[in-house]
């Protein structure tokens, strides 16, 4: 298992660039073995986001403005250090950091075109709440309990 498993996909043909990827490692805090001490199992994952030329402008720009609190002077950071290795830690970074550009860089939903309610349903419905009322005005004799 040497390498990392392959582009990790943002959206269509478009994958995380493994040029612009910063990578950092550090000690991980939380229990562990004796390797503990000396492994730095931590990923930290940079991404400039600001300055990336793999994203579509329009892409780019609703990321910008989606991510804008996450962001530190346009870079995009995601932190692993769940696993004991860093190698695992380093995919749970980069699929993470994929997830969130895919999901940042997703058109807005089509807006909710109003329909007319069918005259049917409408009177239906009417004429079950009036059954309904009915129903409960019978219950409100004294004769009960």
């Amino acid at each position: 298992m040497d390498g990392m498993s392959g582009p990790y996909v943002i959206r269509g043909s478009v994958s995380l660039p493994e040029a612009e990827l910063m990578w950092r490692f550090s000690r991980s805090s939380g229990p562990g073995g004796q390797h503990v001490n000396t492994s730095d199992s931590q990923v930290e994952l940079r991404f400039d986001l600001a300055r990336t030329e793999v994203l579509p402008e329009v892409w780019k720009a609703r990321a910008l403005e989606r991510l804008a609190s996450r962001l530190v002077g346009g870079v995009l950071t995601v932190r692993a250090s769940e696993h004991r290795s860093q190698w695992r830690n380093r995919e749970t970074a980069a699929v993470r950091l994929a997830a969130l550009l895919s999901e940042a860089t997703a058109p807005p939903p089509k807006p909710r075109r109003a329909t007319k309610i069918p005259r049917g349903i409408n009177e239906r419905r009417l004429r079950v709440k009036k059954q309904r009322a009915e129903t409960k005005r019978g219950r409100q004799g004294r004769d009960w309990g």
